[in-house]
């Protein structure tokens, strides 16, 4: 069995919307990896992220807006025979999109961002926020320069 790594822009699609929480990958100053799980949306090929104001992320960006998300789906084990454990292997779906972070700072585009991030969650993008709410929340997203995927046992 061989893993598909050419994924159409559909099919990576098609990942992260059955998805419902993405890894963050960043470098901090000295080569350290540092990793946390976000929820999401994605729209016109960016991904779109928020947290609250401050903490360590938001300096890993300062130095290094490079980052990495990955996403994994439809994970399922199999084996051809039950009493040999080199035999089970995953079946499984991943994307990773590369890029750079971009604080939202606009308020209006926040209030964009969080809707699109709302809206793949419940399904709607037309909440209405408050202002204190909207100024206590970091909106951020991962401009996506390059997207791959891999589909194995598909």
């Amino acid at each position: 069995m061989q893993a598909r790594t050419n994924l159409t822009p559909k099919e990576i699609k098609d990942i992260i919307d059955k998805c419902d929480a993405c890894y963050l990958a960043m470098v901090e100053g000295e080569g350290i990896p540092y990793v946390l799980p976000f929820n999401f949306g994605y729209h016109e090929g960016n991904l779109y992220l928020h947290a609250g104001p401050g903490g360590k992320k938001f300096d890993v960006f300062k130095t290094n807006s490079r980052a990495c998300a990955a996403f994994s789906t439809d994970h399922e084990l199999r084996g051809r025979h039950e009493h040999v454990a080199c035999s089970y292997f995953m079946k499984y779906r991943s994307v990773l999109l590369h890029g750079r972070i971009e604080m939202v700072g606009d308020y209006d585009e926040k209030i964009r961002a969080l809707n699109i991030i709302m809206e793949k969650y419940t399904g709607r993008g037309d909440f209405r926020y408050n202002a204190p709410a909207v100024n206590n929340v970091q909106a951020f997203r991962l401009v996506v320069e390059r997207a791959e995927g891999r589909s194995f046992g598909y």
